[in-house]
Formats: structure tokens, sequence, C-alpha cells
């Protein structure tokens, strides 16, 4: 597996990070880094989230950061010049993989259906995000999905919390699942980033009791 997708696999669980200030992005990757995960997918759906990504990267070098909601090729290129190490879309653009191939870029599609594993083990990729992976059926949903594709693995995001991360990460085809109740926005945004250590040293003890 891809250098980065294994260390996505050793964490367990990826932040999903909504910034809306970039002076919230060097005290959220110290929190997250503080409790354990460094490691985060800043959601590319705000101002902000250009200008985040280069500060985390900067502020904490042995971070790997990447970028989600990414909809179009010029944000592909614009949050990898930022330091993005890997790109994740919600959905299953075949120009934005096909570009992310062709530059040597770890990117993370979202499926929901079969049709669309299909196209993402056709192009050789390792890892694809099952998105919204609640809302689409849970883990029996991507147990039975995944069953014909031996050669893929998962990162489901999309109303995953620490109640039901264990369900998921009892099925050895996920490398890790997305989340954001450590890194809600209310807590963000009122500078509570302690809690936000709190809540990821929480996350990184629940991993490690799922894989014993």
């Amino acid at each position: 597996m891809n250098k980065i997708l294994e260390e996505l696999s050793g964490y367990g669980v990826v932040p999903v990070v909504v910034l809306n200030r970039t002076e919230d992005a060097k005290p959220l990757a110290k929190a997250l880094c503080d409790g354990g995960l460094k490691c985060a997918e800043v959601t590319f759906r705000t101002a902000a989230a250009e200008e985040s990504i280069r500060i985390m990267t900067k502020e904490c070098p042995d971070m790997l950061v990447g970028a989600g909601t990414v909809l179009t090729i010029e944000q592909v290129d614009r949050a990898v010049a930022a330091g993005a190490k890997f790109i994740v879309s919600p959905g299953f653009d075949p120009e934005i993989v096909d570009y992310c191939i062709s530059k040597n870029i770890v990117v993370c599609p979202g499926c929901m259906t079969p049709s669309e594993v299909a196209q993402g083990v056709k192009r050789g990729l390792e890892v694809l995000k099952f998105f919204p992976a609640e809302q689409a059926g849970g883990v029996a949903m991507l147990k039975a999905m995944a069953a014909p594709y031996t050669s893929v693995r998962f990162m489901p995001t999309g109303g995953i919390s620490a109640k039901n991360l264990p369900d998921y990460l009892a099925f050895p085809k996920i490398i890790a699942a997305g989340g954001s109740w450590m890194v809600k926005a209310d807590l963000i945004d009122s500078g509570n980033f302690e809690k936000i250590t709190e809540l990821t040293k929480e996350a990184v003890e629940l991993v490690k009791q799922c894989r014993g």
C-alpha cells in the first residue's frame, strides 16, 4: 500500500475539519497532534481551507494533511501547492481521479455503488472513500458492496462517531474512518482546543481498543 495510505491506516481515524478562519489552523493542528492524531482532512468548502492547509503543514511538518471536498482540478492544484498530501472527493469524478493519477497524487474518491467501486478498481486505486457512510447503509452496505472487490479497501466518512466507530474498524477492509466529532465547528469557533485534544485522545484510545 502507498506510504501515505499506510500512515492513515495506522491512525485509524482521520479528523474531517472545516475551518472558517485561518487563525484557527495552527492551534487546531497542535491540538490534534497533542491528542495523538497527526493527520487531518481539511475540507475545501471554505475560503480559509487553502491557507489553513499551508499553515498546518508549515507549523506541524510531521502532520499528514489532506484536502477534502475537492470538486475541480483547479482545487487539486491549489491544495497540493498548499501542502496537501492526499485528495479526497465526495463523489467519483473521473476527471479528477485521472488527473491525480497522472500527477502521482494520492486520491480517495467517494463511492456508494458497486459501479463506482469498479471504476476505482479499474484504475488501480487502493483505497476509496465510502460516502455518505451511515446514510448509504453503514457497515452492512459496505460489506455487501466490497465483497466482490478483493483488491480495494475503504475509508468511510459520514455519520461516523465514537459510538459506531468500533463497528467500522472491525471490518478489515476499512483502513480508517473519517469523522468530525472531535473537531466540531463549535469547538473550533469557540477556541476550545483543549477539548479537541481531549476528544482526540479518546479517539486514539478507542482505535487501540478496537484493533487490540
